[in-house]
């Protein structure tokens, strides 16, 4: 195994100083870099460093790969900067482990940012980022996908063998029986809530979108729409592609403010978890900043609003089930209690502890489709883990995280399912009410 000082060892790096270093926005960031005291707490928190056993993709390592680009001692064009941090899974696990508050996540998004000026993102992430960025061209590319899965073409195709036949195992694991058929009994309006669509949610997931949407409602959540909101941007800005994400942000801001919601409700933790820092992400724009800070202290993920109101017991449903923890639910916005208090509203189900539960399950939005061989890796280990529960139903609350596991659970070919949390709670809803 590597040690931490392997990336500062490349041949001729004192010769290639970063040009202009102050102006990009690693420079920018870095009273971060100088918060990490390598204590290495964050190697166990590492799903890659677990995976790949070396230093260098760690998240420690990556930080001394960072400083050491600021200051010149390697160069932003040296092959192992975009190598190590493109393994890297941006989970954030990192930041719950570490004692000195190093805001890893946002110093990955510099790096990338700064990386992409220099170097363009490979060909199938750039194809992936300019088809979210546009609602028309995005809705088109998703119907086939729901054509492809609903046929059956996905599942064929889900065959083919490592990466060719996972993005079909993915969409294919999106399916689902005919939703509920039921009406939320009226209740009193706690506040007025517009739920974010989102891209994958609304595309393949549509009857978990109707979900939250009934659920919420039987808990004394007023729904209002909001015509007009985009991607939330987080796959933009994981990339370097901050730009876009930025337009994304004002897009939605503007979207949600005329909506006149008290609250701005989501069911997809990493779209959750980009909204909530689009104050830092527009910091730098006077016009936008005091908006998007204020957008920001407004926007919940759909457990916390349920946990606030209760949430109001369901009717039994005797299943067996495990839950895994979105890492952008669990690292980057820190809730931890709200989506087991959504499960705890169920009666007679049987919630098996996972072990690892925290740990990234390898999506991290389009990693699994540009990085396959690590994120596989990655999921060898989440799929031990939900295999020992024995439980037919893993339970998350992320798009990503419910195709990833998704898909692992339908090679395995055993029946089991992966299942957002309000998708149980709907349904235990409307067993109540028939």
């Amino acid at each position: 195994m590597s040690t931490v000082a392997t990336p500062l060892s490349h041949a001729g790096a004192s010769e290639h100083p970063c040009a202009a270093a102050g102006a990009t926005p690693l420079e920018r960031a870095r009273v971060g870099l100088d918060s990490c005291v390598h204590c290495g707490f964050c190697l166990q928190a590492c799903p890659t460093y677990l995976s790949l056993e070396d230093e260098n993709d760690s998240p420690r390592g990556r930080l001394v790969l960072m400083r050491a680009v600021v200051d010149g001692r390697v160069a932003l064009d040296d092959p192992d900067v975009a190598t190590h941090l493109s393994r890297c899974l941006g989970c954030r696990g990192c930041e719950s482990a570490c004692p000195s508050g190093v805001p890893y996540g946002h110093l990955l998004e510099a790096a990338r940012e700064t990386l992409a000026a220099k170097k363009p993102l490979p060909l199938l992430a750039r194809a992936i980022l300019w088809v979210f960025a546009r609602p028309g061209v995005l809705r088109v590319a998703l119907w086939f996908g729901r054509m492809a899965r609903d046929t059956g073409i996905a599942g064929e195709l889900a065959r083919l063998p490592g990466a060719l036949g996972f993005p079909f195992a993915m969409l294919a694991s999106t399916a689902r029986a005919a939703a509920p058929d039921w009406t939320p009994r009226a209740a009193r309006t706690r506040a007025t809530v517009a739920t974010l669509d989102g891209c994958v949610m609304e595309g393949l997931f549509t009857g978990v979108n109707r979900a939250t949407e009934r659920v919420l409602a039987a808990n004394g959540y007023s729904l209002c729409a909001a015509p007009g909101q985009q991607c939330c941007g987080a796959l933009h800005i994981h990339a370097g592609d901050a730009a876009t994400a930025r337009e994304l942000a004002r897009a939605n801001i503007a979207a949600f403010e005329a909506s006149g919601a008290t609250f701005v409700a989501t069911n997809s933790a990493g779209c959750g978890a980009m909204m909530k820092e689009y104050g830092q992400l527009l910091a730098s724009e006077p016009a936008w900043r005091d908006r998007a800070r204020a957008f920001s202290t407004k926007v919940r993920d759909a457990s916390e609003l349920l946990a606030e109101a209760g949430p109001v017991i369901g009717a039994p449903l005797p299943r067996r089930i495990t839950y895994d923890a979105p890492c952008h639910l669990e690292h980057a916005q820190k809730l931890s209690a709200p989506p087991l208090q959504v499960l705890a509203a169920i009666p007679s189900l049987e919630h098996v502890p996972l072990d690892d539960r925290e740990q990234c399950c390898g999506s991290a939005g389009i990693f699994n489709l540009i990085e396959p061989d690590v994120s596989e890796r990655v999921l060898a280990a989440k799929m031990r883990c939900i295999s020992a529960t024995n439980a037919p139903v893993v339970a998350t609350g992320n798009p990503g995280c419910l195709m990833q596991i998704g898909a692992g659970l339908w090679r395995e070919g055993r029946g089991a399912v992966a299942r957002h949390p309000i998708e149980l709670l709907d349904e235990s809803y409307a067993k109540r009410e028939g």
